[in-house]
């Protein structure tokens, strides 16, 4: 069954009274925990990024003080976890310059808590690829902007 568009759905939902659209939201927050947590951002943390933003880089300070330094296989899958959270947090914001604080806030903590990456090729290839990723994304952003994450990207 192939799915309508995403303009044909949104015809369909003007056309809805607010209970019936209220239901279908509430029924897509059931089966997923993903729209649930997009839906709780959208409603309770969305008019106030600034403090999402704080809680965010909160959340990856925690879960870097408690990364498995024992090995490399266990650190990069902290590592993951940690990058896969920032993914997410970026999606439901949907803002480039929220997703390039919380990408740099990452590598500064990754810079400064995790010195063996210099030695293992997995782990420098991580912090690389977020530092491409920061590089690409600053690209879009407007000029004054990219001039001061181009300053912060300097200092990494």
């Amino acid at each position: 069954m192939k799915p309508a568009s995403i303009s044909e759905i949104k015809k369909t939902l003007f056309s809805l009274e607010n209970e019936e659209v209220i239901e279908l939201c509430l029924r897509l927050a059931k089966y997923k925990k993903e729209n649930k947590e997009l839906l709780n951002y959208l409603l309770f943390e969305s008019s106030d990024k600034t403090a999402f933003l704080d809680k965010t880089r909160k959340e990856i300070e925690l879960l870097f003080e408690e990364l498995n330094h024992a090995n490399a296989y266990l650190l990069k899958k902290g590592l993951r976890k940690i990058l896969k959270l920032v993914t997410k947090y970026a999606k439901h914001v949907g803002e480039d310059d929220f997703e390039v604080d919380v990408l740099l806030h990452f590598c500064k903590l990754f810079k400064k808590q995790i010195p063996e990456a210099k030695r293992n090729v997995v782990l420098s290839n991580i912090f690389e690829i977020q530092k491409k990723k920061v590089e690409k994304i600053v690209s879009r952003l407007h000029e004054d902007l990219q001039y001061d994450y181009g300053v912060e990207l300097e200092r990494l």
